[in-house]
């Protein structure tokens, strides 16, 4: 059974916030991001535990682009997109 991708509202607002930062400055910067986070969040359900253990228990991180991290909990019925960060930031 393929688990399906929900995105939390955290994570939702993330990724508005850095393409609403990135995308009056360079669009097609902006659309390359986005198009490189959603094939990194479709592709998950197909292998799930391929990217590095998260530095919070029960997460995981798929780095998307050397600047940006996207944070996934494995549950039972559902791989949930928890959060999207800068890999400046201070995470956990």
């Amino acid at each position: 059974m393929t688990l399906p991708v929900v995105w939390s509202d955290e994570a939702e607002a993330d990724l508005l916030t850095i393409l609403d930062y990135i995308g009056p400055r360079n669009k097609p910067a902006a659309e390359r991001l986005y198009a490189a986070i959603r094939h990194t969040a479709d592709n998950l359900p197909s292998h799930p535990y391929a990217h590095r253990p998260g530095r919070k228990a029960d997460t995981r991180e798929a780095i998307v682009h050397p600047n940006y991290i996207l944070i996934y909990r494995i549950a039972a019925d559902a791989i949930v997109v928890l959060t999207l960060i800068h890999a400046r930031q201070q995470y956990p």
